[in-house]
């Protein structure tokens, strides 16, 4: 169990102190162990056996169990802000509504560590998705909206909505979207440390700066665990060629257009001799000519001089 004793207090062990309940929290670093296992676990016994095959739907089953769990608890509180809002408008002094007050303010406190409490859990989960498998999990419905880390995932078409609505800011894209499309043949080192410059100069350009991308294999994925270490949330764009066939590539394109980026950076072809390929990736290409069209600034991703 946590004892907060000294030092600065993480986001989550502030919660907990605040929820002041005398049984005591989990650490935060054995709640992310919590979720790391469980992922390790079913990669494990399911690896190299007939169920292979569908492993990834297992996996994203519990991703998706956890932000399911997430989503219920986020909405409990915003009931219990409700009720605190309400018994702060009716209060009279009475002891009764004092007392109420104070168990509303309780429960709406233990429900924000609990919601954090399972979104350590989800990302420890998710990291170690992606690092087995090489794929980014995001959900199909809803945002990943972020209380534990400052970098949250959102998906496009909610980050379309907030910025025609500007009523819900944890997924309003702002005014400083760089958009990302790279060839996912690009992989190899030189790919990296090039995309590494890029990047770096678009945060010192464009200091409040969001990272708009596909999330396809390749350098992109690279670029989502560059957001997250410096605390960049990411509009994940997604290629649905379920809902859109063909064309799935180019929509995606289209919607991270739409989210007005201040600049767009491509890596169209891969930079190092073994991976490049004669005519580069379409996408790529594609979102550079119409970010030209659009007169937003285009950065096309080269060797160094």
């Amino acid at each position: 169990m946590t004892l907060f004793l000294t030092g600065d207090l993480t986001t989550f062990e502030a919660l907990c102190a605040a929820a002041d309940d005398g049984r005591g929290f989990p650490e935060q670093a054995q709640l992310r162990h919590t979720g790391l296992a469980i992922m390790n676990e079913l990669l494990d016994v399911m690896s190299d056996t007939a169920f292979v095959d569908h492993l990834p739907t297992m996996a994203e089953a519990i991703l998706g169990g956890f932000q399911s769990m997430k989503m219920r608890l986020s909405r409990e509180h915003d009931r219990a802000t409700d009720r605190i809002r309400q018994i702060s408008r009716d209060f009279d002094g009475s002891e009764i509504l004092d007392v109420e007050l104070q168990d509303a303010i309780r429960e709406a406190r233990a429900l924000e560590a609990t919601t954090q409490a399972v979104e350590l859990m989800l990302d420890a989960a998710c990291e170690t998705y992606t690092i087995h498998t090489g794929e980014t999990w995001s959900p199909w419905k809803g945002s990943v909206r972020r209380t534990a880390s400052t970098m949250a995932q959102i998906d496009a078409r909610d980050a379309l909505r907030a910025k025609r609505s500007r009523d819900h800011a944890a997924t309003d894209p702002g005014d400083q979207v760089v958009a990302l499309r790279a060839a996912p043949f690009a992989k190899g080192v030189t790919d990296s440390h090039r995309l590494l410059d890029a990047l770096n100069w678009a945060k010192a350009t464009y200091p409040n700066m969001k990272l708009a991308t596909t999330g396809a294999k390749g350098v992109e994925r690279f670029a989502i665990g560059w957001a997250k270490r410096n605390m960049i949330d990411v509009i994940i764009s997604k290629v649905d060629f379920q809902a859109h066939g063909k064309a799935a590539p180019f929509r995606a394109n289209d919607e991270m257009l739409s989210l007005d980026p201040v600049c767009v950076l491509t890596l169209a072809n891969s930079l190092d001799a073994s991976h490049h390929q004669p005519n580069g990736f379409g996408p790529a290409l594609n979102l550079g000519q119409k970010a030209e069209t659009a007169g937003v600034r285009h950065i096309k991703i080269k060797q160094a001089a």
